[in-house]
């Protein structure tokens, strides 16, 4: 292979580090951060139609990102499926919804230092006597849903040696699919899990006696923005040594599965 003369190769790596430093440059000149949210997620970034307010332990902490960028902040509509997507065309300059950093997902964003980590549940109904703990799930008649796009469909297709596993296009349509009786259970996390119990009369959580799939929860950005993430990883740090993360996991019920260090 021929080599790239190294007047190119420095030209390349200049151009480079300018770029990556536009994001943040962007933000701090056009006073305005946009950060992409997924709005059903309990304890994340759950939209609470009675208030029409956005509420949970990552909407809270992007609006003191902004605070300390001294910056307006601006929410844009995202999920799992689209966020990737989303920062790699410039919808957004950071994805903000406790996202699980998976080796595939890294492949197309850069994941900052975790400030969540979460283990594998799943939800059934109360009525379900064939799901009483953990150890009933992987059995054959058994039908265990899950959402598209979320990283506990690998981590299912690859776990699951007996039950059938059942995919499905959105959250909703998980506990959909339970109440109907398509599907025995669905497979969550714990802020999901947590907001099942809390918000219906039906649901039975499911919890693994010891540790399953335990997934470091982080924040996405578009590879290239250097400035811009050092700039976050900065942010990351404050909040773990001045309480702001503690006092913010806790409001939301998210205590247990906060990561200090």
């Amino acid at each position: 292979m021929k080599k790239l003369p190294i007047v190119f190769l420095i030209l390349l790596l200049t151009t480079v580090t300018t770029f990556a430093q536009d994001r943040l440059d962007e933000i701090l000149k056009t006073k305005n951060i946009k950060v992409c949210i997924w709005t059903e997620y309990y304890g994340i970034s759950f939209l609470d139609q009675r208030t029409q307010k956005i509420i949970g332990i990552d909407s809270d902490l992007a609006q003191e990102l902004a605070k300390d960028l001294n910056v307006n902040l601006e929410f844009v509509e995202s999920s799992f499926r689209t966020f990737m997507d989303d920062l790699n065309e410039n919808r957004c300059d950071i994805a903000m919804f406790a996202i699980g950093n998976t080796e595939t997902r890294r492949k197309k964003v850069r994941f900052t230092t975790p400030h969540l980590s979460s283990d594998i549940y799943a939800i059934t109904t109360k009525s379900n006597n064939k799901i009483k703990q953990w150890e009933d799930i992987d059995k054959r008649g058994i039908v265990v849903a899950v959402a598209k796009g979320t990283y506990h469909e690998p981590v299912m297709k690859e776990k699951l040696k007996n039950a059938e596993l059942l995919l499905v296009n959105g959250f909703h349509e998980r506990s959909q699919e339970v109440l109907a009786g398509r599907a025995d259970l669905f497979i969550t996390d714990y802020p999901y899990g947590k907001r099942m119990i809390e918000k219906t009369d039906w649901a039975k959580l499911i919890i693994p006696k010891t540790q399953y799939h335990m997934t470091p929860y982080a924040w996405a950005m578009k590879y290239g923005n250097e400035q811009f993430f050092n700039r976050v990883e900065k942010f990351i740090n404050d909040i773990k040594k001045d309480g702001r993360l503690l006092n913010l996991a806790k409001k939301n019920g998210l205590a247990p599965i906060v990561k200090l260090d």
